[in-house]
């Protein structure tokens, strides 16, 4: 397949926007948002090395359903594997169409790309970008979440090997769950499955439980993660990076 790059993603789902704007030009919503962490957790996988992480970024939503962003963050998992030099950032684009149906049903389908800027020359011989395009679906109910992400790109997160094993059709699997305690306070649940197509020790469950408060200037969040991977497909620059951990963390929109 073509390679997909971030522009390219960013540029067709600018596109879509630009064309419902067209369309009568209904209203639009543009929100920031920040946050910090004690550690950049994401499926459940630690993508800072269990160091602390500093986020943050923006989202247009067009009031057709049509919507796309931006979102960046800290990341140390890319040069300690190594598969650029010099990177410390990833910088997601994104963008897609959610609406509602009948039965307090809602629906989200788009396109993510995972891009980590760096220095392809000198990492190591063999090993595959780890620039990512995800294809996703989800559905919602009430305080549950239902999502299906699919890779659509050559390689999934730096997984496979240069020019000779693929890992396009990785895909992930999640359950959520939030419910309003009341008063500002928050449970939130979390399980999920990472499938790495032709990598079978790279495959793994993780799961997270924590709780939520919202202190007027923004919510803090406090979350145990955990998964069953192997710790051998799982270890960069000597840290387990896939083991049960505590974090804690305060993100605002504005």
């Amino acid at each position: 397949m073509k390679k997909l790059t971030p522009a390219l993603v960013f540029c067709g789902l600018v596109s879509l926007v630009s064309a419902a704007l067209a369309d009568g030009a209904p209203a639009s919503t543009l929100t920031g948002n920040i946050g910090v962490a004690s550690d950049y957790i994401f499926r459940g996988v630690s993508q800072t090395q269990h160091q602390p992480e500093i986020s943050g970024g923006f989202d247009y939503s067009h009031s057709s359903g049509l919507y796309v962003g931006t979102w960046l963050s800290n990341q140390a998992w890319v040069n300690a594997g190594p598969y650029k030099t010099n990177s410390s950032l990833e910088w997601d684009l994104y963008g897609g169409y959610r609406g509602s149906l009948p039965a307090d049903l809602g629906y989200d389908v788009g396109l993510i790309s995972y891009y980590y800027p760096g220095n392809r020359s000198g990492a190591l011989a063999g090993a595959p970008t780890p620039d990512t395009v995800e294809a996703y679906a989800a559905l919602s109910w009430k305080m549950l979440s239902l999502k299906y992400s699919y890779a659509a790109s050559d390689y999934f997160i730096g997984w496979g090997a240069d020019g000779v094993t693929k890992t396009r059709g990785s895909n992930y699997l999640e359950l959520n769950a939030t419910q309003d305690l009341g008063a500002g306070w928050g449970v939130l649940g979390h399980v999920g499955h990472q499938k790495v197509k032709n990598v079978s020790d790279a495959n793994y469950t993780d799961w997270k439980v924590g709780v939520t408060k919202d202190v007027g200037y923004g919510t803090v969040t406090l979350a145990y993660s955990d998964t069953d991977a192997h710790d051998s497909s799982y270890t960069f620059a000597g840290k387990k990076v896939a083991n049960g951990r505590v974090a804690l963390a305060f993100g605002k929109t504005f």
